[in-house]
């Protein structure tokens, strides 16, 4: 595999810019691995766009390199880089188990849904020797407390002995992301991530597994992979996943500069039509429109439209589980799903 170069866009918070080489004969950074010291493991929102009000993220920082991610701004609040400090800096909550459990041994706790993870995958290559997800799971286990998870990761099929137990017990449901089924998109803007057909290979396993199991396609990224989005939904659905959901590419702060440098190094010849329908997809949005609730997920315009249109018109025909209101108890990951949000009601991914 090609090494791709090592860089970061300015950290807003750093008060002095690290600085890296750019280049193809630039090889890519070593992992550091650093330690968390935190006092509490348990993450809360309250975001309308969320089916879940608590996360786990035992790590932060993420190997699988997706140029994508959302979640890379919020190393600058380390002081790292969003780019290949992100991939390559990664913080791991030792005591992320034995946190959880304190947390579910209060008074407090009232056995509300639990994500894995809303920032980073939390199944990435260290979970193999750190095992934190599986441990929190566990605790999960113990106090019967429901789990969903989403990754891109075949590692979480080490745990299936735990996702049954849990499903014992409690609610658990997995979503396995999977933006693209084109392996040559995939190992673009995906270079450390396993193939996608090995992902649909991971839903067979958890559905045969009688593990409650979907698809995230995400992101949707207009121009690219909304031509996919019929074929993914239908490769999912044989493969066994019963639930889907998407999100719409949304390229927040320093996350639009990685993305558009990566495109434009491994997929040269789309990133001009790319870069063009994904400003098209969030049209007259203003900049700060374009991380407000309710629309940065999934865009505004025809553009859009048409892509919520084409979701929910194959997920339909392919028999997926339609979603259902929060109010009525479910939890899930994001909206849109298969039909829009009315009157500010959320929609949630799984049910």
């Amino acid at each position: 595999m090609r090494s791709l170069p090592i860089s970061n866009p300015a950290n807003r918070f750093a008060e002095t810019e690290v600085v890296y080489v750019d280049g193809e004969d630039v090889p890519s950074a070593a992992l550091e691995v650093y330690f968390d010291q935190s006092s509490s493991v348990l993450a809360q929102n309250d975001s309308p766009d969320l089916g879940f009000s608590f996360s786990v993220n035992p790590y932060r920082g993420c190997f699988h390199g997706c140029a994508y991610c959302y979640a890379r701004p919020t190393h600058e609040y380390l002081g790292f880089g969003a780019g290949t400090d992100f991939e390559r800096k990664i913080v791991v909550k030792r005591d992320a188990p034995a946190l959880l459990r304190k947390a579910f041994s209060k008074k407090s706790w009232r056995g509300d849904l639990v994500m894995f993870s809303g920032v980073t995958d939390c199944y990435q290559p260290l979970e193999s020797r750190y095992k934190l997800t599986r441990g929190c799971l566990e605790v999960c286990v113990e106090h019967a407390n429901p789990a969903h998870i989403i990754t891109k990761s075949p590692l979480i099929e080490r745990d299936i002995d735990v996702l049954v137990a849990l499903g014992r017990v409690a609610h658990v449901a997995v979503a396995v992301s999977l933006p693209f089924l084109r392996e040559d998109y995939a190992r673009a803007l995906e270079p450390f991530v396993t193939t996608p057909a090995r992902r649909l290979r991971v839903i067979e396993r958890l559905a045969e597994a009688g593990v409650h199991v979907g698809v995230m396609v995400a992101p949707v990224i207009p121009g690219l992979s909304d031509e996919e989005l019929p074929s993914v939904l239908e490769a999912a659905r044989s493969a066994g996943a019963s639930f889907c959901g998407y999100v719409l590419l949304r390229l927040p702060g320093s996350v639009k500069e990685v993305f558009e440098s990566r495109l434009r190094a491994t997929l040269p010849e789309k990133a001009d039509r790319v870069m063009s329908h994904v400003k098209a997809s969030h049209e007259g949005l203003a900049p700060s429109e374009r991380s407000a609730f309710g629309v940065r997920g999934r865009g505004r315009g025809p553009y859009a439209d048409a892509i919520a249109n084409l979701f929910g018109t194959v997920s339909k025909r392919l028999g997926f589980e339609m979603p259902q209101r929060r109010e009525e108890g479910a939890s899930g990951v994001m909206a849109p799903i298969a039909e829009r949000p009315q009157s500010g009601r959320q929609l949630t991914l799984f049910r």
